[in-house]
């Protein structure tokens, strides 16, 4: 097939599934506007990773030059207490920690929020043996590009980021904000390494923990997000899966889940301590099991209604990533129709975006 009769199915595909959203009940009104009068804010998750490796400082750059809004650093401690930016505590897969003979002896398996994991984990090394490691492409099977820049860039702290954050800020002439998000926090409270204190300090002592500070704090777990409420001015993410429920909930006994989360009741209760919902895409635009779209939910129009902002994760270019609508073949790793995606979930009223291509939603967002 040619790239113009491709183009030409794609825009047919956007347009229909476009169309059939267009005949669903109409959302309620929204009782909160988006941020900037209505702006959508692009959030660069985990920087620019559709071109760099994650939670790399270059990622991260250039997530803020293709015009991100936000840059988004997963935080995990180190064990001499340094907030650090992983994915996940276990850096087996983001490092060449398996490359370095010193280390093998630190490799172990520890049971994290109910998954046994083998590998090397932060919490057992120190802010300069991390420094010792470079880091390499997680998902080199669909991102094969990236791999050139393995073993270039090192794991950044959190404070490392901030710091670029505002140098940015200063060389573009646009605020270049920052929104970390704790991983495992019940994890880490328990082996006593919590991140709580740490975050509202690092904020604290950089000046961000103020109303009107371009941050934003996100968990996936609700006892923290209450906790920092206490201690944070600026806005926090109460983040929704589509499935399961918060690791606190299922450690203290709660039987709720995250779709109890996302009732009208659920995102009441939700308001009382955050001020965003940042739900998985499949919460706003379902799937079946064939992996094409259902139509979307209302959870959009009820999340404003309880005064709560919506942005959602994670919009990739990647087939594989991507609803079955908006594939462009059965090849994982080749882009399918994007940018008809992100129409798809900004015609929901949604007030921001995590996407590994920033780049793309700003060109999307217009």
């Amino acid at each position: 097939m040619s790239i113009r009769v491709r183009l030409a199915a794609l825009a047919v595909t956007t347009a229909a599934v476009l169309s059939a959203i267009a005949q669903l009940p109409a959302a309620a009104p929204t009782a909160t506007a988006a941020p900037e009068a209505g702006r959508v804010e692009v959030f660069g998750h985990r920087g620019a990773s559709g071109y760099r490796p994650e939670h790399t400082l270059a990622s991260y750059e250039l997530a803020a030059r293709m015009g991100a809004d936000f840059i988004e650093p997963d935080l995990v401690p180190t064990k001499d207490g340094v907030l650090v930016s992983r994915h996940e505590n276990e850096i087996s897969g983001t490092t060449d920690v398996a490359d370095h003979p010193e280390f093998a002896d630190r490799k172990t398996t520890k049971t994290i929020d109910g998954a046994e994991l083998t590998g090397w984990f932060t919490e057992d090394f120190t802010l300069a043996e991390l420094k010792a490691l470079r880091a390499k492409e997680r998902i080199p099977q669909l991102r094969p590009n990236n791999t050139i820049y393995d073993g270039r860039f090192e794991v950044p702290t959190f404070q490392e980021v901030v710091d670029l954050s505002r140098r940015l800020s200063a060389e573009l002439g646009r605020e270049i904000g920052v929104a970390p998000e704790t991983k495992h926090p019940s994890y880490f409270q328990r082996i006593g390494l919590p991140l709580e204190p740490r975050v509202v300090r690092a904020l604290d002592e950089n000046g961000l923990n103020r109303p009107d500070a371009k941050v934003v704090v996100q968990s996936f777990e609700v006892a923290n997000l209450r906790e920092l409420d206490r201690s944070l001015r600026v806005r926090l993410v109460q983040l929704i899966s589509d499935s399961g429920a918060p690791q606190d909930f299922v450690e203290s006994g709660d039987p709720r889940t995250y779709a109890d989360l996302v009732t009208q009741e659920g995102l009441r209760g939700i308001a009382e301590y955050a001020d965003v919902i940042g739900p998985d895409t499949k919460v706003l635009l379902p799937v079946d099991e064939s992996g094409h779209l259902t139509g979307p939910t209302s959870v959009t129009a009820d999340a404003h209604a309880a005064g709560l902002q919506v942005v959602p994760y994670t919009v990739r270019a990647e087939n594989d990533f991507l609803p079955a609508d908006f594939r462009s073949s059965a090849v994982p790793s080749e882009f399918g129709d994007v940018l008809g995606y992100f129409d798809a979930l900004f015609a929901q009223g949604i007030d921001g975006v995590f996407s590994d291509f920033p780049d793309i939603a700003v060109e999307a967002r217009g």
